[in-house]
């Protein structure tokens, strides 16, 4: 018998190949993205103090990286296109870990707002790069979970670097440098490394991956491109417009959605260390650091099965609107509630409701969009909805500024949540038959 013949393909072994090499790495790289664009939360519990930075001009210094980011975010995935995802993504590390740690060497609000633009400005094009980079190596029918696997990192760099950041803070202070300004060093440096490492690493299509075989390489190509077919009969799928993305309705729809959503989670993110040291003064930095990582451990079980589940009944709409309710309800709570245990336990599952909503939401382009417009698109999406990253922290700001409580802006951000479940029932999705697609693929492999 001809064992060569009775061979048949395993994709099940070609997509955990892929999996293994791609998504642990791409997960330590938003660690560290994210760990150094929220870390001036903790930051603030001395730096505030110390610079003599309001509640409301705290807000602005939180916010302000996000208009550096969406004025650069499409541009940047342009560049990400022509360059490759190796060279730019190693390319956007590099210059974030510069400026990060330049962030130690503030002296006042006006140095604080430059440096947190230019932030912005070096990250900007990392996240929906990461994004389009999955969308050409996972199906549809992985999607959701690959994406919330790679943004389980966002909580997870909450969990480590709570208890980092603030311990930090509490014990370093080498040659009299304030701990806070260390912490932007040695979190900053981490960046630099990995951007270097990136370069060496990453491969930038499957196409040109040594470490799959022929039969996968051609496999996995060509299932993604006629899924990408099958959304609108065309074969020139790949072919980008990004004139018809900017002016595309659709593209304009899901960005509103993750603008309202953006300002929710990171209104709450971002001033989570002074929330927790409101609820009770007698807290340590390193305690409250401690005590943030309760809410994102759920957000981090929580998210990864409600993509489980949404890969595995391929639904997108329900699956990304049912968080955002559920966010909407437990954030109502937190804000009207004086108890520290309540209050912590409603922002656990408020946080934890609004992480599932990543995974499906991510895997909605695909289905909704024209693969013509997808590539820009998606950075369009997460550029104009970062802007609620401006919104969501300043909110709390001013609103605690006025009130002298976080409890107003905590409401104010759960009904931004409540018009993004609204205009997430608006969606018109597209069917896809993967199935089909998958089996004709694999028996033209065979």
């Amino acid at each position: 018998m001809n064992k060569g013949k009775m061979e048949v393909f395993d994709e099940k072994r070609t997509v955990n190949k892929i999996t293994k090499r791609i998504l642990p790495f791409i997960f330590l790289l938003y660690i560290v993205s994210y760990l150094d664009r929220a870390n001036v939360g903790y930051a603030a519990l001395d730096m505030n103090k110390e610079l003599g930075i309001s509640s409301e001009v705290f807000g602005i210094i939180s916010g302000i990286f996000f208009i550096g980011y969406f004025l650069f975010e499409v541009p940047s995935n342009i560049l990400l296109q022509r360059f490759g995802a190796r060279k730019w993504i190693a390319r956007i590390l590099v210059t974030w870990g510069i400026v990060s740690v330049a962030t130690a060497f503030a002296n006042g609000a006006t140095s604080l707002y430059i440096i947190r633009f230019l932030l912005g400005v070096a990250e900007a094009g990392f996240f929906p790069g990461i994004i389009l980079y999955l969308n050409g190596w996972f199906r549809s029918k992985e999607l959701a979970r690959a994406i919330a696997m790679f943004m389980t990192a966002i909580p997870a760099s909450f969990i480590i670097g709570g208890p980092i950041s603030t311990w930090v803070m509490d014990n370093i202070t080498w040659f009299g440098i304030s701990g806070w300004r260390w912490m932007f060093i040695l979190e900053g440096a981490p960046a630099v490394i990995l951007g270097i490492v990136t370069y060496f690493h990453l491969t930038d299509k499957p196409m040109d991956a040594k470490w799959l075989t022929d039969k996968e390489k051609t496999w996995i190509t060509d299932v993604i491109q006629k899924e990408r077919e099958a959304v609108n009969g065309k074969k020139d799928a790949q072919q980008q417009n990004h004139k018809k993305a900017l002016t595309d309705k659709k593209v304009w729809h899901l960005s509103l959605i993750y603008f309202v959503y953006i300002t929710g989670s990171l209104g709450v993110g971002y001033w989570m260390p002074q929330i927790i040291k409101e609820l009770s003064s007698s807290l340590s930095n390193t305690q409250i650091g401690f005590i943030s990582t309760i809410p994102y451990i759920a957000a981090t079980i929580a998210m990864n099965y409600w993509a489980f589940r949404s890969d595995k009944i391929q639904e997108r709409k329900m699956s990304t609107a049912l968080p955002l309710v559920i966010g909407a309800i437990f954030l109502i709570g937190a804000g009207l509630t004086k108890n520290p245990v309540i209050s912590m336990t409603f922002i656990t599952l408020s946080l934890a409701g609004m992480y599932c909503f990543k995974g499906p939401f991510f895997a909605l382009p695909a289905k909704y969009l024209n693969p013509s417009v997808t590539v820009v698109g998606i950075a369009v999406i997460n550029s104009i909805g970062n802007l609620g990253g401006t919104l969501g922290p300043y909110a709390i700001g001013a609103l605690k500024e006025t009130t002298g409580s976080t409890g107003a802006g905590l409401i104010f951000l759960s009904v931004m949540l409540l018009i993004g479940f609204v205009l997430v029932l608006f969606i018109k999705t597209e069917k896809r038959h993967s199935k089909t697609i998958d089996k004709g693929l694999i028996e033209k492999v065979n």
